[in-house]
């Protein structure tokens, strides 16, 4: 196994949460010496690959993968972007179970959809849908998302409290898409929550 690869493939799975040394270190069966050289090698191979827009960083000795400070730029502005106006059906899924089950970290969210969401939250991020609300107790302290005051706001909610019950939503299609700006501002609530997709959620619902 080519352990430089095996590691930034964890690094990207595990997204925004990160990895700590220990992590690593158990993961791929190896010293902490040779991990802090498998991330040193690849810090270097992003910052001085030109065609490469991730960098490696470490924050609260956790090491995660992210985007070069030179494209933030870019990237705020595909976030408001006409193309990114569009959710996809796994973006709402993803936000309705934050929605419901929140606060909630990101590995709870991956065991209730059953594949890993770390691209997902940070496209939900970036639209100001959700935010980090604080750290959990467990190993690792992974984040703790929460929806904005945007999503309350939007879908006309005073509190969670009045998000319809999770058997009252509509079923959407399989291909069918979210648009964030499609909604006429007077809609009822029920309606303009109607695009969760429900199946995988109403189990932990109950």
């Amino acid at each position: 196994m080519n352990k430089k690869g095996a590691l930034e493939s964890l690094l990207f799975v595990a997204g925004d949460d990160g990895l700590s040394m220990d992590e690593i270190t158990s993961l791929l069966e190896t010293t902490p010496l040779e991990a802090q050289n498998l991330l040193t090698e690849m810090r270097a191979s992003h910052n001085d690959n030109i065609h490469s827009g991730l960098t490696l960083i470490e924050t609260r000795k956790r090491y995660q993968l992210a985007t070069k400070r030179e494209y933030a730029e870019l990237i705020k502005m595909y976030a408001v972007s006409p193309f990114a106006t569009h959710l996809s059906q796994a973006a709402l899924e993803t936000l309705a179970i934050i929605a419901y089950k929140q606060p909630l970290t990101r590995m709870e969210i991956d065991q209730i959809r059953g594949v890993q969401s770390a691209g997902l939250v940070q496209r939900l991020l970036l639209r100001g849908l959700i935010k980090e609300i604080g750290r959990s107790e467990t190993p690792g302290r992974p984040i703790i998302y929460g929806t904005t005051d945007y999503f309350m706001n939007y879908f006309g909610l005073t509190t969670i409290d009045d998000l319809p019950n999770v058997d009252e939503l509509f079923q959407m299609q399989d291909n069918e898409s979210f648009d964030l700006f499609d909604f006429p501002a007077d809609e009822d609530t029920d309606n303009q929550l109607a695009f969760f997709k429900t199946d995988s959620i109403i189990s932990e619902q109950e």
